[in-house]
């Protein structure tokens, strides 16, 4: 009873705490603020200060959500090369296809310089098969305990073990329960022969003693 009673007045201490003092919250109110009232800010897709503005991602665009607006202050990159535009994003007509992305020799845009995606990528083709060839490491004591388990007559299935082939490539050390069956059978036989033989053993003084008693 001490110990419910603990629980109850830890879970209503902590509780108190979360509701007056904001412990435990994971976001501050600023930004509880920011959600309720919907101007949270997206993250930035493009780094300024990287981009060249040399227009090519607004050229290529397909939907035109790239657009380039001037900048306040031109930037002088190097002789000859001022940037005097930088790119903006419309995230309402952007479809995500990356051509400004691909397009851009310094992948100045989503703030990455390699940001992975399929073009990068390419397709990969998983062939499954090959993982299920590959040999799987098995303890002695697992064997060992399939062995047993596989010993006893009654759960012993016919279709378990059909041929050697189809554990061969089951796991490493399983090709000696391949055997199993073989020594099964081996005892089973042994003991139905033991079995015949003891009960003609016994029929035999009964048949000794009709003769004598018919003498």
């Amino acid at each position: 009873m001490k110990d419910v009673l603990k629980i109850m007045l830890n879970g209503a201490y902590t509780n108190f705490k979360r509701i007056l003092f904001a412990a435990d919250r994971v976001t501050d109110m600023e930004l509880r603020n920011a959600i309720l009232t919907g101007t949270v800010e997206p993250d930035k897709k493009v780094d300024e200060e990287a981009c060249i503005g040399c227009g090519g991602c607004a050229n290529v665009c397909p939907t035109g959500a790239v657009t380039m607006k001037p900048l306040q202050n031109p930037v002088k990159l190097k002789e000859g090369w001022v940037k005097t535009e930088v790119p903006e994003l419309d995230p309402l007509k952007c479809v995500v296809c990356y051509w400004c992305h691909d397009f851009c020799p310094i992948y100045s845009f989503f703030e990455e310089a390699g940001t992975i995606h399929p073009g990068n990528v390419g397709e990969i083709n998983v062939d499954t098969s090959e993982l299920l060839e590959e040999p799987i490491k098995i303890s002695h004591d697992k064997i060992s305990f399939i062995a047993q388990y596989l010993s006893d007559k009654s759960l012993l299935s016919e279709n378990i073990v059909q041929e050697d082939e189809e554990i061969e490539n089951v796991g490493v050390g399983l090709e000696k329960v391949s055997k199993i069956k073989d020594i099964q059978d081996n005892i089973n036989e042994k003991y139905e022969k033991d079995v015949q033989r003891s009960s003609e053993g016994s029929s035999l003084p009964e048949e000794s003693s009709n003769d004598e008693g018919g003498e």
